[in-house]
Formats: C-alpha cells, structure tokens, sequence
C-alpha cells in the first residue's frame, strides 16, 4: 500500500520521510506471498545468468523455472517475490535524500554486501543524481571530474519513489507523469563482485550502450550489450574498443531521457521486451545520472555539463585525412600525398601507421625507409597541409640498456604497470616484450610529455593516433602468466565478453595501478592515455591539439577524436559506421569517423565511391586500410571514380564554416554535430529508426546510397520544408524514392536555416582565404536563421581569450541581415562575403541591393534566387534586400 506522509512518525534529527517541498516520496510496502512464479514470458528476469542452466541449479537458488519454446526469454526466472533489500531509513539531507537498505539473506554470490546506503542529488531541476554503494568499506569509484553543486534543485522537473519492503526505486517526469526509471522490475543483487539491478523502460525505443557494431536502435529481444574495451576487428554481438555505459530512450511522446551508469567496471547489459533493461557489473558501485531533457538536443547538453563538453577541433583537422598501413616508405608516401594534388583531390592531413616506426617502437622512425619523413613534413607544411603520427602504449622492454630512453627513463620515473607481486608486467605487443604506461599516475604524464616532446624534436608532428589502447596485448595477461587462483582473473559472474575471458587480448586483471587494479581500470586506459596525449600536444605546439583514440570512455570526447576500428570493406560494415557515428554524437564524442572504404579486405571501386561520398559527410574523414589490402586512395581508381570523390569533398570544404560552427556548438553548449533524424523531429515516431540518413546539425540532411549496386535511394522527409542541395527545387514530405547517379550523394537543406559557407580549395589552409557564401532556405513563412563562428583555426582557447568573431544572419520580409555578436578575431577585416543563394524565393525581384547598392542576380524556376559578385565585409553588419 502507499502511505503519505501522515502515516509516518517523523524524527526530528532523523526524518524518515516524506513529504519535503517541492518533492514528494511515497513509501512503499509489500509482502511476499510464497513462491510466485506466474509471470509474463516478456516480463521474466534471469536468474540463472552465468553458467548452464538446469532446473535443479534454477530450483536451488528459489527460482522458477519453465522453458519456453521458440523464445529467447530465460528458461529460470526470479519469482515476483524473489528475497531482495529492504529501505530501513529515508532521511533527508541537505542536497536531497540519504536511504539506508539491508538484507536479512544471502544470495547465490559470495560476499553479499548486507547493508548499503543509498544518496539520492537533486543537482539541477534536470539532472538527479544517486549512488549506491558500501558505507563500510570504500569501494573502487570512476574518478573522473563531475560538476560541483552547492544547492538543492528547487523546481525538479522529476519525482522520486522510494519501496520500502522491498526496496524500489522509482523517478518520474513531472510533467507527463511517465514513469522513467523504476527497480522494482526484478530482485536487486550487491556482492562483491555481481551487482545487479533491473530497470522498466518507458518505451521501445533505446539508444546506446556502446561500443558495438549494431543499428541505431536496439533490439530489445532478450538482447546482451557487453561493456568492455576490447581489440577485436568489429562484428555483431560483441564488446568493442570503447566502453559506453550511456543510453538514451525516447519515450514516444517527443520527450527523450538519458541514464549514465558511471562504472567502468566489465558489465552486461541486458535488454528485453518488457520493455525493460538489467544492469550486470562486476564491481565498483551503482554511480546513477538521470537526464531529464526534454528533448533529446537537451539531454545530450545535460550528459556533457557532466562528462566534460567535447574538445574544440582545429579548423585542419576537418579537412580530408590519408592514410594507410603498409607505405613501407616516406618516399611511396609522398608519392600519394603528390598524386592527390596532381589529381586535385582535397586533402588537408597525411598519416603513417606503425610501419614508420623503428622495428615498431614508439618514439622511433625506420632510418632505413623513412629517413626523408622530416623533409615530407616540411613539404607538407609548406603546402598549409599537416601530418599526424601514431603512438601505441606498448613500450619495448627488451632494448640494451642506454639505447631506448622510453623505456629507460620510465625505469626511473617508475611509470609503468605493475603485475600482482609489484614486478614489471611483461606482454607480447607489435615491439615484441614490452609494458604499459600507467596513465592513471600523473608521473606518467610528466614521462609522456618528454618523451613526445623530445621526439617532436625530429618529427614535426601537428597531431598524434593513439591505438591499440584497450590495452591491447597479442597473447593472455602476462608473459609471467596471472594469478588465476584469484577471483579477479576469475569472478564469478564473467559478462559475455569476447574471448571467454577478462584477460582475453589484455593484461591481467590483478595488475597494479595507480587507480586502482587493473580490474576497475581496464575500460579506463584508453581514456587516460588521451588526456596525457592531449596535454603533451597542447604543452609542445602550444596550438589546439588534436588526438584520435580506439579506446574510449565517459567523457573521452573532452580530449580525443574516435574513429570505429578495423572494419571490413562491405557494403553491410558502410552501413553500421553510419549508427555508430551518431551513437558516439550521442556519447558526447562528436569529432568520429571510419576508415572510409573499410580497413580489412579488399575494397571495389563502386563499395570505396559510394563510401568516399559518405565519408566527406562523417565529422572526422578520413581514408585508411591494412597491410594487406590493396592501395584504395582516391587516385588509384578511375577518373570517373576521382571526379566523383573531388566533388563530395569539394562540396564539405565548402560547408565547413558551418561545420565548424557546429563544433564551436558542441564545445560551448554540448550540442551534436552529426545527429539522427528524431533529435529535430522528436515527435515523429517513424525517424526514431532510420539510421541510413542523418543531419549535420539542424539543416543539413545526408542521405548516401549504402547498397551495391542502387542507383535510387528511400529517403524520409520529415514534416517540414526541404529543398535539394543542387539544385535548390523544393522536395515532398514523407518516404521518397531518390535518384541516386554514381557522382552523386543526396543532400537536401532544411527551410528556416542560413548555412553559412566558403568557395572550397584543395587545403583548408587555402580555403580559410576565400570568400565567404551563405546558403538561405527560406521557411514555410519564408523566413531563416542561421550563425558562423570563426577564429584562427588553431589557437587554444579563442572564445575564452575573446579572439572570436561570431555573428547571426536573418531572413524575412525579402531581407537579409548579419549581426555581428562578437568582433575580438584580430584578422576579421579579411572575411568577406561574395554570394548569397536564396532557395524558395516565390517569385522573381526585380532589383536586389545590397547594403543599399544595386547587385548582380539571376533566378531561376526552382524559385532560387543567386546574388554573385559582392564583396561585403563580415565584420560590419550588413542587408541584403530584393523587390
């Protein structure tokens, strides 16, 4: 039943519950009834999770159990009465709620955790907070920085319910009343080493849970999503290189909520069509944020006012990026980097793979085949072009003494893991016998950045590759092997990670850091590599650093770019960057892209034209494959096959002022940049699953042709007007059948929106230089709004400096205006604009001014009006009027 605050005795010092303004708890109590088992196929909840099932081991541990045909539910199942926490204490506190549960039984784990307490944070009107965890023994917690709070929200746009016996936990939305979180799904588990908590969905439609090679949306068909960084070349159904335990549901009515599980601990998470969720891990503590949106624009902002907004890129980086495994020389690298010029393709960035290295040893270059990289670099620099190197943290052990200072000068500076018995922890990596950096260690920063400085020294380097940062290991744990009496190495829930092992293709988990071992730390690795890589490029060039990270973690996008790993060249693998791509917008991590034309395998020149067409519209473009695979650059196909390739990348040089708008958006506001239908049109429920189109924020939609083959492509046009990008005609709304010609990708501009833009070049060196364009789609009222940000493409921490030039462009009324908001960009005088291409102008003007002056234009019968020849100055408002 549920008791109001009435029914409870309240204690001065020690309140026990519950009616505290603005938020009210109801309490409350139930009482198992026997053994009941009477439950839904769709609405069981696994009880017999890690090991064969059979009734008797089902039966043992008070579960029912009763397979079902044909159905992927779970054969033992808990009870609706299953033994569980009990809430003994609700107390208020300064920042919310503290609750105190015990447990009077134990569960089919060793070392149940018998009492917890539970604090429950009203951070802000749309973020709670709560923790559950040990108030006896400090367990490990994921110490990234999170915000501060000094008060209380005042106008909480939740509630919160709290089940005494047993405990529950429920938040709502106010406004709706929709039920969003809520553990009275199933039992709640809390040993040492398995905690498990389920949770009722408000919808079907779920996003996230990353890493791993699926559509947007999830199959909540008694679907496991494993949380573990891993080296594996992708496929379905297993953990990748990142782990991110964020999701995001839209619960079918335009409003949209996010969920953060803050441990980094190995984790499944099962999903099933209840519609419902459980959390497995295997360790730390239950570290909950709630994101109450509403929209889903607002959630992802809510998500990074937590993690850290993303990093802002420099303006080179958005720019067309080279690169592959297997130059074998600095002279066949430069050969490409002279052929794309030759052939006119844009490219901005060169990179070289482990091949460059000394016997692959970081720091190091082959004297042999690549004694002329610096003199490549120069030519590159010269060219306003730039050049990116790799960095794995595998550090050769093995060198002679004196002759390898990485590996030397960490001895010293005593940075590098440890195993079990606090003796190096050796494995098997591209070096050969090698150990790792402790990158949770702040003396590790301090080695890095001398190491990467000093090589800098040689190389001229403008941004660095981190890889293989899982950490990634070629055999099992140690050449030393590990402790695997113990049951760390060992637990006794495993999550069904690749391989059958937590040390599958990594180190031992009882390794030593600073942290913590390696255990709790494992998925962290790869974040803390790239904050010390971010730091040290920062330090060295004193310019915007720019990173590329496989692995990743909560709040990565702060420091590093990602890009989806050793996918195969297929048509099917083309299709899953696109999801994976706006997942990783989604996990505050929107500077993502992959190997354009796939990086295993062999790819065809349709499969690598289509995919050179889709990749000039990932955030992060960039071509690369394998050792073994076949050159598959632009300028090894043919010359239909380049013209095509030169006019998709043309066309993102062109929009890369709004580009990089977006980013100065998402650094400032945490907005995405490449983002999926339903973050515009929320509440149309047919784009919650397309995930074969996308937007470049709000105005831009990229439709490519992922099938062999197609000449035509289905689009979906939401409710709204849209025009075609080429050639400004209107297009209708709902499902569309589109031509889609090899030289062509689909693009169409949303009405309402200015989309400011630059007469393209082959660098973005060159490119910055040119003038600017605006491209104006007028609105169902034939009115637009748009922004550009700018600044030097390079410099750290222009906005906070005030070396910004920002402005707003608006249209309405046949007018249209810049207001200029920020003017502290000291080489402003240089931006100016020379042409304005108004889509939707219904019918033609007979005189166009611009700032008062009688102009050059033409119109067209796709009601386009095209205003050439100007040359008004960016940083003085101007007008630009037709009658």
């Amino acid at each position: 039943m549920e008791l109001s605050a009435s029914h409870v005795n309240l204690k001065p010092l020690n309140l026990k519950l519950f009616l505290v303004w603005p938020l009210l708890i109801s309490i409350f109590v139930s009482h198992g009834v026997g053994f009941e088992c009477p439950v839904a196929t769709t609405s069981r909840f696994d009880c017999c999770p890690e090991q064969i099932k059979t009734q008797e081991i089902c039966e043992k541990r008070g579960c029912c159990w009763n397979p079902v045909k044909d159905s992927r539910a779970p054969d033992c199942f808990y009870p609706t009465d299953y033994a569980t926490y009990s809430t003994t204490e609700v107390d208020v506190t300064k920042y919310g709620y503290r609750a105190m549960l015990s447990r009077q039984t134990t569960t089919y784990y060793s070392k149940d955790i018998m009492q917890l307490q539970m604090d429950v944070l009203f951070e802000t009107d749309s973020r709670l907070h709560f923790k559950i965890f040990d108030p006896a023994n400090a367990r490990f917690e994921v110490p990234i920085e999170t915000p501060k709070f000094t008060t209380k929200s005042s106008s909480p746009a939740y509630d919160v319910r709290f089940g005494m016996k047993p405990f529950s936990f429920l938040v709502k939305r106010n406004l709706t009343q929709r039920v969003l979180f809520d553990t009275s799904a199933s039992t709640f588990i809390f040993s040492d080493q398995f905690i498990e908590i389920s949770t009722f969905l408000p919808s079907k439609y779920l996003y996230g849970l990353g890493e791993h090679l699926n559509p947007l949306l999830l199959d909540l068909n008694w679907n496991t999503k494993t949380l573990w960084s891993r080296d594996v070349g992708p496929k379905e159904d297993v953990n990748l290189y990142s782990s991110q335990p964020f999701y995001m549901v839209m619960e079918g009515d335009g409003n949209a909520h996010g969920v953060l599980l803050l441990n980094s601990n190995a984790m499944d998470v099962v999903l099933q069509p209840t519609p419902a969720l459980t959390y497995r891990t295997i360790g730390g503590i239950l570290d909950f944020y709630i994101f109450l949106g509403p929209s889903p624009t607002e959630v992802i902002q809510q998500y990074t006012d937590v993690i850290g907004r993303p990093f802002m890129p420099p303006y080179w980086s958005l720019g067309f990026h080279l690169c592959r495994y297997g130059y074998h020389s600095a002279n066949k690298t430069f050969d490409v980097v002279e052929k794309m010029r030759a052939a006119k393709i844009p490219q901005d960035v060169q990179w070289n793979d482990i091949d460059s290295m000394d016997r692959f040893l970081d720091f190091t270059v082959d004297q042999q085949s690549f004694a002329e990289l610096p003199t490549m670099i120069e030519n590159l620099h010269q060219h306003g072009q730039h050049y990116v190197i790799m960095l794995d943290p595998a550090i050769s052990s093995t060198q002679p003494k004196g002759t390898y200072a990485p590996f030397d000068d960490g001895l010293v500076d005593n940075v590098f893991v440890k195993n079990i018995t606090g003796q190096l922890l050796r494995a098997k990596v591209w070096p050969g016998e090698a150990v790792f950096p402790d990158f949770t260690n702040p003396i590790t920063h301090k080695w890095w950045l001398k190491q990467t400085a000093k090589f800098h020294e040689y190389i001229k380097f403008d941004g660095i590759w981190n890889d293989m940062n899982e950490p990634s290991n070629f055999g099992i744990g140690s050449l030393d092997g590990c402790p695997f009496n113990s049951t760390y190495e060992n637990p006794p829930y495993l999550p069904a990670v690749l391989g059958g092992s937590l040390i599958s293709k990594t180190i031992c988990m009882t390794a030593q850091q600073n942290w913590s071992m390696h255990y709790n730390v494992h998925s962290l690795y790869g974040y803390t590599e790239t904050i010390a890589t971010h730091n040290a490029l920062a330090q060295i060039r004193n310019k915007r650093p720019f990173v590329l990270s496989r692995s990743t973690f909560v709040g990565s996008g702060k420091y590093t770019a990602h890009w989806t790993g050793d996918i195969l060249s297929t048509w099917k693998h083309m299709y899953y960057t696109v999801p994976a791509i706006l997942n990783f917008n989604l996990f505050g991590v929107p500077m993502v892209g992959a190997d354009i034309c796939g990086f295993e395998d062999n790819t065809t020149e349709q499969l690598c034209q289509r995919w050179q067409q889709l990749g000039a519209f990932y955030p992060f473009s960039r071509n690369h494959n394998s050792l073994h695979s076949k050159d598959q650059d632009p300028t090894v196909f043919s010359e239909a096959m380049q013209a095509s390739t030169r006019k998709a990348l043309l066309i993102r040089y062109s929009l890369l002022p709004y580009l990089y708008t977006l980013f100065h958006k998402a650094n400032r506001h945490g907005y995405t940049v490449a983002r999926p239908l339903f973050f515009e049109f929320p509440k149309d429920t047919t784009t919650y699953s397309i995930d074969r189109q996308f937007l470049w924020g709000e105005a831009l939609m990229i439709t490519p042709v992922l099938e062999e083959n197609a000449l035509s492509v289905d689009a979906y046009f939401p409710d709204d007007v849209w025009y075609d990008f080429y050639t400004g005609g209107k297009v209708k709304t709902g499902h569309v059948q589109l031509p889609a010609p090899m030289d062509v990708i689909n693009l169409h501009v949303r009405g309402g929106y200015v989309i400011p833009m630059q007469n393209p070049a082959l660098t973005t060196t060159a490119s910055r230089t040119n003038k600017f364009a605006l491209m104006v789609a007028m609105s169902s009222n034939l009115t637009a709004n748009g922004a550009l940000f700018w600044d030097d493409g390079d410099t750290i921490d222009t906005f906070e400096k005030n070396l910004i030039i920002a402005m707003k462009f608006k249209a309405e009324n046949g007018t249209i205006t810049s207001q200029v908001m920020h003017d502290g960009y000291p080489e402003a005088t240089s931006m100016v604009l020379g042409s304005v291409q108004v889509l939707g102008v219904p019918s033609k003007p007979s005189t166009v001014t611009a700032n008062g002056k009688l102009v050059q234009f033409t119109y067209n019968s796709n009601m386009v009006l095209n205003i050439t020849d100007m040359s008004l100055p960016m940083n003085k408002e101007f007008s630009i009027t037709w009658t």
